[in-house]
């Protein structure tokens, strides 16, 4: 598929179900689409979970939201059958993609996740990966030829701003979670770094969704000046308040992308993934540390419910006094 002929086209459908990060960097490549071909209308299909995302991005005419209980789609997949898109653009690359392009029987083109190359890496530690570009550009690979814009993710809110953040000042956001557990710094370093923060005046701003709830409320009996903001995965009103830290302090997570938008620096702590994956912060100020010293990153693509070396040393040799010292200068200036 090319520039060209995808100028031609009237109406197309993007797929990308999950997960949270993924679903966000795939709004550069709407935007870019729709700047460079105004004519052309967009929908979207996405989880239903993660419909907070793209329900006011002002590029897309309409977002459909797929259920896990297939039968919850029956309606969805009749609207979509009858929407005539003369292309698919397929990011998720599944068997639920699959199926969904099946109905639509049109023509489509798929994202390449690499799976060879992360097995490689993962399990060979062959690196092909190490000139990989970011998953916004990847994602814009699929059509030949077609070039981003230079703008970050787009992430679009109503929301305003919690009361009790406009009396403080020096904020900084710590967003604790992550799915996967090798993919998150440990609570007593997050406690250890805010008490470090919170002497040098700052006030810590705790992230986080529905699961997060329980580790935000233990760090924020620890930190005496955190504020905890988790909620029940209100994403919109979790990035209108990430817009008034000065930094966001995070794990490889979704909410590190929303953070991404957020026009604040992000600080990324990397534990049993790597870089090369290309799902990093886009287009923002950042810094990633990580802990390259270990031949045993990365143990995974998307991380691991523990450590299969037993020591864990990716996230646990990264010091609470190491972080404060790459990030103070950062949210100094």
């Amino acid at each position: 598929m090319t520039v060209e002929e995808l100028s031609k086209f009237k109406k197309i459908l993007i797929i990308r179900l999950s997960s949270l990060g993924d679903i966000l960097l795939a709004t550069p490549f709407i935007r870019s689409i729709k700047n460079q071909f105004p004519e052309i209308e967009i929908d979207f299909i996405l989880r239903n979970e993660y419909s907070d995302a793209l329900k006011l991005n002002p590029y897309l005419n309409k977002v459909f939201t797929y259920r896990r209980i297939e039968k919850d789609n029956l309606q969805t997949f009749e609207e979509l059958k009858k929407s005539g898109y003369d292309l698919v653009i397929d990011l998720q690359n599944n068997h639920r993609s699959k199926k969904i392009i099946s109905l639509i029987k049109n023509q489509s083109v798929t994202f390449s996740k690499n799976g060879l190359h992360k097995f490689l890496l993962v399990n060979f530690k062959i690196n092909k990966l190490k000139d990989s570009p970011q998953i916004p550009i990847r994602y814009a690979k699929t059509i030949l030829n077609f070039k981003l814009d230079e703008k970050g993710i787009d992430l679009i809110t109503d929301r305003k701003s919690a009361d009790i953040l406009f009396a403080k000042n020096n904020l900084i956001g710590f967003c604790p979670g992550a799915r996967h557990f090798t993919k998150r710094w440990s609570k007593e370093y997050f406690i250890e770094l805010g008490k470090l923060l919170s002497g040098k005046g700052y006030h810590i701003i705790l992230f986080g969704g529905r699961i997060d709830k329980e580790l935000c409320k233990i760090l924020a009996a620890e930190i005496p000046t955190a504020i905890d903001l988790s909620n029940n995965d209100d994403l919109l009103q979790t990035f209108t308040d990430m817009r008034l830290c000065r930094a966001i302090i995070c794990n490889d997570s979704g909410l590190m992308h929303a953070a991404s938008a957020a026009n604040t620096n992000v600080i990324a702590i990397f534990g049993s993934t790597v870089k090369e994956f290309g799902f990093t912060p886009y287009n923002c100020q950042n810094l990633i540390l990580e802990n390259n010293s270990l031949s045993c990153r990365p143990c995974s693509h998307i991380g691991k419910d523990h450590c299969p070396k037993k020591h864990f040393k990716c996230m646990n040799e990264i010091k609470p006094e190491f972080v404060s010292k790459k990030v103070v200068p950062i949210i100094s200036n």
